[in-house]
């Protein structure tokens, strides 16, 4: 086939078309994971999953399984993906919290067309930060996550962090009904309130997974939040746990308290002291059990609590010299028009996303200078939770009026009902970047936005 400007956007036209890896989804064209690229091959296909036992679901899969096969870089390494799309509409990947440049983000007619049927586009980009990270299209968002386009980007840290073991749990609910056959994926009625939420919920594509883990270590349990809807109000009761890391940024180690709230894109690192051969802890979300863990039979000399994870190269904002800008998420409720409009449920600063609008980014909603310093004062003006996303960009969270803030960075911060909440950054990452909700049919019924930088 002749190159486009698919390819050509993508780089690496001169690497040829490759072979499939064990299962069509790694491929490290003959080099080891110290290696200062990191290659793999990922394939988008249709996938038979039994989520329901005796029943399938037509799910579809990165990499021969949903959520998607585990990628993974080492900090400061680069990663290419040579992504190929062997579904029977468009799609992109966008890299989750990974400050990637703009022609490497994933969204469609804003840094890349869409990868059509049958084509393939090649990414690449140097992973700066260490943390756990996530993959997903940014086209048809709301059913082609939903089918279970989702998957796990680990980057590891440079150097040796005294985490000897570790879990990789992917959380999401299923929309499906009681014979694994798709449910909506977007209901208007409940797109205009929290999201519509999926019935099943699965840790690793599993539904109530015992998770092993040894006796006597410090385990590191990487948490993300792969759902297109749901807050988990996660919680281990027994346990001892410590949080490590935010949203694939290190915060100084702390209890896990009560309960944690995460939102969807979000990810959360704890570290848990396993306790004697043959204990069982749950892993719940409120009063639900999400997974069980069981201590089983080690070898090894009893571990201890790490040291902090050293921070990642994320700038300071300079408070004292930063612009503030004013982001009101609020609800619009505009009903569907007579033409076959999209819904427009939710707005900012009083402009609703028009998801089928190919222009809409050409209007962005701020104009940031390049390196410039800003403060954005976040409030929600409704009764239901937004995880507000920014592309391109990590930003730190300063404060909030309805809870205590220990500043932490971030790219994903759950904005509750009627809060508002102070964040920072620097705006060293040139481009036009997506901001929004990540419930995704909030998101598509009218809850994002453009910046620029420039």
């Amino acid at each position: 086939m002749s190159f486009t400007r698919r390819q050509i956007l993508g780089g690496l036209v001169g690497l040829g078309v490759v072979g499939l890896g064990a299962g069509g989804a790694r491929y490290w064209l003959g080099r080891s994971l110290d290696a200062k690229t990191h290659d793999y091959e990922l394939i988008a296909a249709p996938l038979d999953l039994e989520l329901v036992a005796g029943h399938t679901t037509p799910a579809w899969a990165y990499g021969g399984q949903a959520p998607g096969v585990e990628l993974r870089s080492r900090q400061g390494d680069w990663l290419r993906v040579r992504f190929i799309n062997k579904l029977d509409e468009p799609t992109t990947i966008h890299w989750h919290g990974i400050r990637v440049p703009l022609e490497m983000d994933g969204v469609p007619y804003v840094s890349q067309l869409p990868v059509l049927p049958g084509e393939y586009f090649d990414y690449r980009f140097k992973t700066d930060d260490a943390g756990s990270f996530w993959y997903h299209p940014h086209l048809s968002s709301a059913h082609q996550l939903g089918r279970g386009l989702v998957g796990p980007l680990i980057v590891e840290e440079r150097e040796p962090t005294g985490f000897r073991h570790e879990k990789v749990l992917s959380l999401k609910t299923w929309h499906v009904d009681q014979e694994g056959a798709f449910t909506a994926f977007s209901v208007p009625r409940e797109a205009a309130r929290e999201g519509t939420r999926g019935r099943l919920t699965t840790i690793n594509g599993k539904p109530l997974p015992t998770v092993e883990l040894p006796a006597g270590q410090v385990v590191r349990l990487r948490i993300l939040n792969l759902d297109n809807t749901v807050t988990y109000r996660l919680n281990l009761p027994g346990a001892e746990a410590r949080i490590y890391s935010l949203d694939g940024h290190p915060v100084e180690p702390r209890n896990l308290g009560k309960e944690y709230w995460l939102g969807p894109g979000m990810r959360i690192e704890l570290a848990i002291k396993v306790p004697a051969e043959g204990t069982e802890l749950p892993l719940r979300n409120g009063p639900l059990r999400l997974a069980t863990l069981k201590s089983v039979a080690s070898s090894e000399a009893p571990g201890d609590w790490p040291a902090a994870l050293p921070a990642n190269p994320v700038p300071e904002p300079d408070l004292e010299k930063a612009e503030v800008l004013r982001f009101n998420f609020e609800w619009a409720a505009t009903l569907a028009s007579a033409t076959g409009q999209p819904n427009n449920y939710w707005q900012i600063n009083g402009k609703a996303w028009d998801i089928n609008d190919k222009t809409c980014a050409d209007r962005p909603i701020a104009k940031l200078k390049k390196d410039g310093h800003y403060i954005f004062e976040l409030r929600n003006m409704a009764q239901y939770l937004h995880p507000i996303h920014l592309h391109g960009m990590a930003f730190k969270v300063l404060d909030s009026d309805r809870k205590s803030i220990i500043p932490y960075f971030t790219d994903t911060y759950l904005l509750g009902k009627n809060e508002t909440a102070r964040i920072a950054l620097v705006a060293d990452n040139p481009g036009i970047w997506m901001f929004h909700c990540h419930v995704i049919d909030h998101m598509e019924t009218g809850l994002m936005a453009a910046i620029e930088v420039a």
